[in-house]
């Protein structure tokens, strides 16, 4: 589980660093440091931790277009076709990235909510994992 945390937070501080572009390296530290305890913290499952870093994504896909254009506007009073050729592709990009990185992090949750419901009622149940495991099977 320790290895999921720490590719978690690879993955959700790459995309930090990529919205950002070229943060100091005290933020990206920071950055990496809250995303591995919130994960430590929170997830209790391999499952839990890969849909919270994947809600992370899609929260960064939709936050990079923002920051694209707050970037080119405070660079100029007026843009250029360039720049608003690039706002736009950031647009369309990081929408579609945030519907992927979004529905498959919902996708994960509602995985680890029908496990979860699954391991209480089989504890409560009272049934052994090996009767589990071969009811299951079947």
């Amino acid at each position: 589980m320790l290895l999921n945390v720490v590719l978690a937070t690879l993955v959700t501080t790459g995309g930090f660093w990529l919205i950002w572009q070229e943060p100091e390296w005290g933020s990206v530290m920071g950055w990496a440091l809250a995303v591995a305890g919130f994960l430590w913290w929170k997830a209790g499952s391999v499952t839990e931790i890969w849909a919270w870093s994947t809600l992370g994504l899609g929260v960064q896909s939709v936050v990079w277009p923002i920051q694209r254009m707050i970037q080119f506007h405070n660079a100029a009073g007026t843009l250029s076709d360039e720049e608003m050729g690039a706002i736009l592709s950031a647009v369309v990009m990081g929408l579609f990235s945030a519907v992927f990185w979004l529905s498959f992090s919902y996708g994960l949750f509602q995985r680890a909510r029908k496990v979860a419901a699954t391991s209480v009622q089989d504890s409560l149940s009272g049934s052994s994992p090996l009767k589990v495991a071969r009811r299951r099977a079947q």
